[in-house]
């Protein structure tokens, strides 16, 4: 089984890549990598069709390689990321076919705030099941003041960790359920 994690925050220090880094060694009946999503061009039909956008075709190639997704999203403005958004977009209005359809998600946020992305991640999800994402109900994960979840050495505390742990592991077991 193969995992694609997508995260929606772009800044060079974010803490949502830094919490996708630490997921990705955590599955352990499945592979995961971080899908780029960095330099996807805003989805618009006129970069679309016969001659798409090379992003749009590098993305929609390597997003139709994986069994499933984890997204990461801040919170905007009492949503999640637009880049999220964005690539959600360019992966659904593939002409050779949505490349989300039928496959198992999970939507993992994190903030400075005291409510870890809460409506961000609850956006998200909702979001997902309209492209025929499959989303994990339970166990939901806001990571609140993510600031100090991390120790001096850059790697999550054993408490926020083991949280974590439990999520990627109850994602897998949620993937494989759908994938037979």
């Amino acid at each position: 089984m193969k995992i694609g994690l997508i995260v929606g925050s772009l800044r060079k220090d974010s803490w949502n890549m830094k919490v996708a880094k630490e997921v990705k060694g955590m599955f352990e009946k499945a592979e995961a990598d971080i899908i780029d999503i960095k330099n996807l061009p805003f989805y618009n039909s006129d970069l679309d069709g016969e001659n798409a956008h090379e992003e749009y075709t590098r993305f929609r190639n390597e997003a139709k390689a994986y069994d499933g997704f984890i997204f990461f999203t801040p919170e905007y403005n009492r949503t999640f990321a637009p880049a999220i958004k964005n690539a959600i977009d360019v992966g659904s209005t593939n002409p050779e076919g949505n490349v989300w359809a039928h496959k198992p998600a999970a939507v993992f946020s994190a903030s400075f705030s005291g409510f870890g992305a809460m409506a961000g991640n609850l956006s998200l999800r909702q979001g997902l099941v309209y492209v025929d994402l499959i989303p994990m109900q339970q166990p939901e994960i806001y990571l609140a003041k993510i600031h100090e979840c991390f120790d001096e050495n850059g790697k999550l505390e054993e408490r926020t960790y083991n949280h974590i742990k439990k999520a990627v592991l109850a994602f897998e077991d949620h993937a494989e359920k759908i994938l037979r």
